[in-house]
């Protein structure tokens, strides 16, 4: 049966079922994550996942600065997260053909190339934390441009076409270092057989078929952390690639809506089920937390923290250190949304630390407990900027700081600072946000590991002075991959889906966090200016964003 018929006939079935609002049906989402891989099946009818599978995907550290993942690795992990929750399913007596569509979420900006005729990746991943292309950013940044002449205008000079300055998290320096790296990627190149992707790209297309016929695409949202598309086309554009030196030869993804039948998968427990839904991790938290008006925003708290800021149709460009990228395009017809975002580097990595580095506790949970013995941090401030900081000061030459100590400070003010050192950072972003809009933001939307902490949340919203909202259902990420796929299949609609949370008000006036947050601001500046001398100093601005 071709797959030609087998979409229409899905389609036709789809629309059979569709009219019959009592029947309950499924869909799929691929959450392919940094440190994990995870398969989730939601249904219709709650918005729940109701059986899931993950497994931990493997960092691969050559050198210092560098992060790679094994792309065949992942890929059969996915293969296998998808078997295992389909065999979960049919302990539940469902059926995996009852899953009606499939969505991918996954890392952004990590960079893959791989032979068109053979199938196979070129080289690993480059993941989006490796630094070893810092030297390549500069050699950008110092490029001759016209009419730029200071530092900042060439930090800025290519922000209005793609939202973004230039720095390693990228992935079009990443694709530089293959290219002058790796003979096999620039030998691939000169044949027309090096096809360049990020995450999502790779995994539709062997999911698709790979050699046989695989789907060469991307979407708007990985697409527009490439430094390569035009944000207001929502095309690979013709002066970025110029400016980069992109050979004309590489293979690109076609980009295409968040939300539309790409392919099908064509084998496994799910052959034949569309994949209809692709967006990138943090997009897909902002979609996952409902947040489709401008002026709503959403905060995920993982190993770092990321910050996006809904702005709607119309793509704000930051002066305040923050990026603009696109939040969502649903369907191939309609408008793409736009937001405002603010990346911080350490967030729960900061935890790990005082568990494993410095072992002064032995579980996460006692962090809390510990935190919340105490009613303030008796005066010391940390600003954990282990690798830099990250928006909206972009200082590369920062490092951690505790600032404060005395006599009296003990483990447990240790605690409390540390968590309360996340929340400041959140809210030095949310300042930023609200410069560049004019804007207050009224409430945060929380998702991630750290957002399951009553605690942390507590101390979050007096830190930022605003009620913060943590959805019941903390699964928002593969949520948001879930209902791009739903959406374009015809499952749910974006005002049929609602979302149970719960708020924290915060306890403290806003006159007793102004004087708080004046001291983080000089821990801040006393993180700044190590490890470089003068001379670096001068550059380390315009190095990031």
């Amino acid at each position: 049966m071709s797959k030609i018929h087998n979409l229409i006939c899905y389609k036709k079935n789809n629309a059979q079922k569709s009219m019959s609002a009592a029947e309950e049906t499924f869909v799929g989402a691929i959450d392919e994550g940094t440190s994990s891989t995870r398969f989730l099946v939601f249904s219709s009818k709650t918005h729940q996942p109701i059986a899931s599978h993950q497994i931990s995907t493997t960092n691969i550290t050559l050198h210092e600065g560098w992060v790679e993942q094994d792309p065949e690795d992942i890929l059969m992990k996915v293969k296998e997260t998808i078997a295992v929750t389909c065999e979960k399913l049919k302990m539940m007596n469902i059926s995996p053909s009852a899953i009606a569509a499939i969505g991918v979420t996954n890392q952004r900006e990590t960079t893959l190339v791989w032979d068109k005729y053979t199938g196979k990746p070129l080289y690993n991943a480059i993941i989006w934390m490796d630094m070893r292309t810092q030297s390549i950013v500069d050699r950008f940044i110092n490029k001759r441009i016209p009419n730029c002449h200071t530092l900042d205008e060439k930090k800025r000079h290519l922000q209005f076409k793609c939202g973004l300055t230039m720095n390693p998290y990228f992935s079009v320096f990443k694709l530089v270092w293959l290219m002058e790296n790796v003979p096999e990627v620039s030998k691939a190149i000169q044949e027309e057989r090096c096809m360049f992707g990020t995450m999502d790209t790779w995994l539709i297309w062997n999911l698709t078929g790979g050699i046989n016929g695989g789907v060469h695409i991307t979407d708007v949202t990985n697409a527009s952390r490439t430094m390569l598309m035009n944000i207001h086309s929502l095309r690979w554009d013709k002066a970025l690639i110029e400016f980069f030196e992109m050979p004309s030869k590489l293979l690109y993804p076609e980009i295409r809506s968040c939300s539309e039948v790409y392919g099908h998968m064509t084998d496994g427990p799910l052959a034949e089920t569309p994949i209809s839904g692709c967006i990138g991790d943090q997009q897909a938290a902002l979609m996952g937390q409902m947040c489709f008006l401008a002026g709503q925003a959403k905060c995920t708290f993982g190993t770092g923290c990321f910050l996006l800021y809904n702005t709607g149709r119309k793509p704000v460009i930051s002066t305040h250190g923050l990026l603009t990228t696109v939040a969502y395009k649903m369907g191939k017809h309609t408008d793409p949304i736009y937001a405002l975002e603010g990346s911080v580097a350490v967030a729960g990595s900061a935890t790990k630390w005082l568990k494993d580095n410095l072992c002064i506790v032995d579980s996460y949970k006692n962090i809390e407990v510990m935190a919340d013995s105490v009613e303030d941090t008796n005066g010391i401030h940390f600003v954990p900027a282990f690798s830099g900081l990250y928006a909206p000061y972009w200082k590369s030459d920062a490092r951690g700081t505790i600032t404060g100590l005395t006599m009296e400070t003990t483990d447990a003010h240790l605690m409390r600072a540390t968590l309360e050192g996340i929340c400041y950072q959140t809210k030095d972003v949310m300042q930023s946000m609200q410069s560049d809009t004019g804007h207050p933001i009224t409430a945060l939307n929380v998702d991630g590991g750290m957002s399951t902490s009553d605690t942390f949340l507590k101390i979050l919203t007096n830190v930022c002075c605003l009620p913060v909202v943590r959805p019941k259902m903390v699964e928002t990420t593969a949520l948001g991959a879930a209902l791009a796929a739903g959406f374009s299949v015809g499952i749910w609609s974006m005002h049929s889906v609602k979302s149970n949370c719960d708020t924290f008000i915060q306890t403290l006036s806003e006159e007793e966090q102004k004087s708080e947050y004046v001291l983080w601001k000089k821990a801040i500046d006393r993180s700044i200016g190590w490890n470089k001398d003068d001379e670096e100093n001068e550059y380390d601005d315009f190095a990031g964003f």
